[in-house]
This record gives C-alpha cells, sequence and structure tokens, in this order.
C-alpha cells in the first residue's frame, strides 16, 4: 500500500503549530488552576444552585405548554401558549446569566419557518451551544431516551425535537422522513437546529458536514457561533479538557442569508452540505478540511497498533464513503470479501477485476483506490487481499486482532495454517497504511522455533505477553515511524490530524 498518497506535507508543520498552542497556554496553567481551585470552592456551587433552580422553575411551565400536544400535528399558538414560550425563554436566559454568560451578542435576522425550515449550526465545540436552542425554541434531533430524564425530559418535549430511538434498527430512516415532513409543512412546525458536523470540534476548521439537514432539499438559514473569550474555557471535545464554567463569558450567533438550493442540490444532499460548508466556514474564517470525525475516530484509535502520521487509510476511509462501501451491515460485507478473496489465493487483479469484485462501475473514485494498492508493475494489479484488510481497519479501528486474524485466514497456507515473514509484512503494512515496513525482529521474536512460519494462535499469543508488541518490535525498528496519536491533545480535534484537503479561505 502506497503511503504516499495520504501524506500531507503541511501536517507537521501544522502539528508544530498545536504544540507552540499548547505550549504557550501551558504558560499561565498555574495561575489559571489557583483561580479555578478558588472558584471550584466559592463561585461555582453558587453558579450551579441558581441554574439547578432556573431548571426547576422551568419545568412546571414546560409541562404546561406541552399540554394537549399532539406528536404528529402542530396546535395553534394561542395567547397563553405565547406567554409560556416568553416566561421559558426568559427563565433560560437568567439561568445562563447565572452560568456565566454575561453578553450573548445576535447578528443578524432570524428567517419565519415558512422560509427556511432548518437551521445548520456550526462548529459544534461545547454543550454551551445549546444556547440558541433556548433562545429561539427551536426543535432538535435528540435521542428517544432523553424524554424519559426527569425534568430535563420535561423541558426537552416542549421544544418537540425529532427523538431517535438507538433500539429501533430503522430509526435512521425514520428520522430523516420525520425531518422532511415537518420541513415541507409551509411553516406549520417549528424551526429545526442540526448541528450538521455531528459532533464537537476545538472550532479551528469545519469537518465534514452529514447530508440529514439537506436531504429535505429544502432552503436552509446558516448560523454560525463564536465564543469570543480570550482564553478557550469552552470547548468540549471528545478527546481533551472539557469545559469550565468559571469565568466571565461571551456568546456570538449570526444569522446568515437563507441558503436556497439548486436543482442539482436537492439532487445531491452531499452536494448542497458542502456548500453551505465553505459558506459558512467563509464567514467563520476557518478553513475546511473534507474528512470527517469517523477519520478522527480511526487515526486515534485505541487498538494493539495505531496509525502512523502519514498512513493512507484515511485517504482509503474517504474512498470508501465515497464509494458508499461503509454500510450498516459492513461487517456482514467484510466477511464476504474475505470469503472471496481467500479463493482468490493471491491472484492479482486489474482495474476491472476490482471493480467486479466489488460491483461497483469503474469510477475516478474506485481508480483512486486501485492506485492506493497497485505496485506499478507492468501490468498494473493489485492484491485484494491488501484491499480486505484495509476496508477492515476503517470499519473496526479498534478490532487489531479481528483484523489480523481475518488477514490470518486469507495468507495462511491450507496445509499448516501458518504465513511467511513477508506475508506478515504484507499484513502489518496493510494494516497501518504504510509503504514499507521492517518486521524480521518481530517475526523471529515470534517464531521462537525458527520454521520460517507462524500461525495466527503463536502471533495472538505473543500479543497477549507482550502487549506494547508495536512500540517494542515496530516503532523502534522503523526510522521516523511516529504515530498519529498525540500524547497531549490540545483541547482540540485531533491536533496532529491536517489531511491535505485542508483548504484555507480568503
Amino acid at each position: 500500500m502506497k503511503s504516499e498518497l495520504g501524506v500531507d506535507p503541511h501536517r507537521k508543520h501544522v502539528s508544530l503549530i498545536w504544540r507552540n498552542a499548547l505550549f504557550n497556554i501551558s504558560l499561565c496553567v498555574c495561575v489559571f488552576s489557583l483561580q479555578i481551585g478558588l472558584m471550584t470552592v466559592t463561585l461555582f456551587p453558587i453558579r450551579l444552585f441558581i441554574a439547578a433552580f432556573m431548571m426547576l422553575l422551568a419545568w412546571p411551565f414546560a409541562f404546561i405548554g406541552s399540554v394537549g400536544r399532539s406528536e404528529t400535528a402542530v396546535e395553534p399558538q394561542c395567547l397563553w401558549r405565547k406567554l409560556v414560550d416568553v416566561v421559558l425563554r426568559t427563565i433560560m436566559r437568567v439561568m445562563w446569566f447565572a452560568g456565566g454568560f454575561h453578553w450573548i451578542s445576535i447578528k443578524g435576522r432570524q428567517a419565519p419557518p415558512a422560509e427556511a425550515p432548518i437551521l445548520t449550526l456550526g462548529p459544534h465545540s461545547s454543550y454551551f451551544d445549546a444556547i440558541p436552542v433556548t433562545m429561539t425554541m427551536a426543535s432538535i434531533v435528540m435521542k428517544a431516551e432523553s424524554k424519559d430524564i426527569p425534568v430535563w425530559g420535561t423541558l426537552i418535549k416542549y421544544i418537540r425535537p425529532v427523538f431517535v430511538s438507538r433500539s429501533d434498527q430503522d430509526s435512521r430512516r425514520k428520522t430523516v422522513e420525520e425531518i422532511k415532513r415537518r420541513a415541507r409543512s409551509g411553516g406549520d412546525w417549528p424551526q429545526i437546529m442540526i448541528f450538521p458536523e455531528g459532533t464537537c470540534t476545538n472550532r479551528t476548521c469545519l469537518i465534514t458536514f452529514k447530508p440529514g439537514a439537506f436531504i429535505p432539499a429544502v432552503p436552509v438559514q446558516p448560523v454560525v457561533i463564536r465564543y469570543p473569550n480570550k482564553l478557550d474555557t469552552i470547548t468540549w471535545t471528545w478527546q481533551g479538557p472539557g469545559a469550565r464554567v468559571f469565568s466571565v463569558l461571551f456568546s456570538f450567533s449570526q444569522y446568515l442569508p437563507i441558503y436556497s438550493p439548486s436543482e442539482e442540490e436537492k439532487k445531491n444532499p452531499a452536494l448542497f452540505a458542502h456548500n453551505v460548508r465553505r459558506l459558512m466556514a467563509k464567514a467563520l474564517q476557518v478553513p475546511v478540511t473534507d474528512y470527517s470525525y469517523e477519520d478522527c475516530q480511526l487515526a486515534m484509535a485505541e487498538g494493539q497498533i495505531r496509525l502512523p502520521v502519514d498512513t493512507c487509510l484515511l485517504e482509503f476511509a474517504k474512498l470508501v464513503r465515497s464509494l458508499g462501501l461503509k454500510r450498516v451491515n459492513s461487517e456482514k460485507l467484510l466477511q464476504d470479501y474475505g470469503k472471496r478473496a481467500r479463493k482468490l489465493q493471491g491472484q492479482r487483479l486489474s482495474l476491472e477485476d476490482f471493480s467486479q469484485f466489488l460491483e461497483l462501475p469503474v469510477s475516478d473514485e474506485l481508480r483512486h483506490m486501485f492506485a492506493l494498492f497497485d505496485e506499478q508493475n507492468e501490468d498494473h494489479s493489485m492484491d485484494v487481499r491488501e484491499f480486505v484488510i484495509a476496508f477492515s481497519v476503517v470499519c473496526r479501528p479498534a478490532k487489531t486482532l479481528d483484523t489480523i486474524r481475518l488477514a490470518f485466514q486469507m495468507f495462511e497456507a491450507e496445509e499448516d495454517g501458518a504465513i511467511t515473514e513477508n506475508e506478515l509484512m504484507c499484513i502489518l503494512r496493510t494494516a497501518l497504511g504504510v509503504g514499507e515496513l521492517k518486521v524480521s525482529r518481530l517475526f523471529r521474536a515470534i517464531d521462537e522455533e525458527d520454521s520460517g512460519k507462524i500461525s495466527f494462535e503463536s502471533f495472538r499469543e505473543f500479543v497477549d505477553q507482550h502487549p506494547d508488541f508495536a512500540e517494542q518490535y515496530l516503532y523502534s525498528d522503523n526510522a521516523g515511524f511516529g504515530s498519529s496519536s498525540p500524547s497531549h491533545a490540545a483541547n482540540g480535534f485531533c491536533a496532529d490530524f491536517s489531511p491535505r484537503e485542508q483548504k484555507k479561505l480568503d
């Protein structure tokens, strides 16, 4: 697998900038830690008490406002319901004030539901992003389990969210259909606020938008969120320190002009999402990246081996999504690929053969994927077993041994169920997404009998005895072999993860 296709020439530079940013922050960590310690025992209990009291105060109003509501229809906004709505917004504003948000600035005009039934918000970086929701009482997409939480569930039900059920396998389709139904109601339903990134980032860029908000093919109003504070005490990402609520904070929301999709965008939600994202990024003056949260999960997965900085599996993962290969039943698809690849017994495939193997037409994306595995021989061919290994890593990044087991099943000889050193090199090189890899010392350590072959059982036994085998036998033997998982993440999203598609907007 050729790693040069996945290398970002600016990755190390961006990584260095991130580390410098972390270092600059750490200079004031002592003073800031003292402030946190002082506020923890003085101001924080007071703020927490007031916020909790405001939540309890809002509960009876939310309960009254929800009486007589139907889940499939919208009742007229009579005078008393409007009064309840004003009271709840006032209570929520007091709660945010108690939480430290003394100034909440809003720029632009919020369009009515009839003009823009969907509001797309970004970047999503904190639970404080709920401020626009409480200021507008717009609907959101929420887990169905949330409505059963005491007090909180009543408050949530008041804003008429679109509930997603984890126990229902058909929930995703039903959620999209419900969003469509509300968005095409002609303004009868409240607006739906959606964070299309689908996860929290640190606001340094906009990652790939999920298509859910754009599938209804209706006009949307982009909303950008900023927290113009000197010190970032807001960010709450999936890795790194969380938000702190001790200082006086500022929140700024800007309603951008309504974006009406073209006929082409109506037919292509991904294009619609891409164009809205670029518009929001320009307003925020931040770059965009064509990679997604799933790619970052892949880069940071904690399996027996970690991906190096220059892995091309991130590029491969993007192509997998573009070709529609990563589906709900990807595990079943993976097993089918593995069985078919094993029957080929290392037979090399041309681009047309690879197309037939995947049951996909030849396209630019497929050619790009083929190029990742093409060893540039005269016949321009690939070993499809390498594709299956890479696909396994992308589908289950934290299950290293499952991928290795599948690889052994495809490579092992029928007579003894074992593989050679070159085959182990091919397996691990592909699983890591690199062009070259030295495995001689690792192979000799496993092959204690010096038979020239190892089985999966002996490999697994060795891994059980040496949990850090990658550190001892792979990283140390391959010069410049760094990990994409930073030892210290700067309160943000993938500090060392900067794909080559990242673009700076004017």
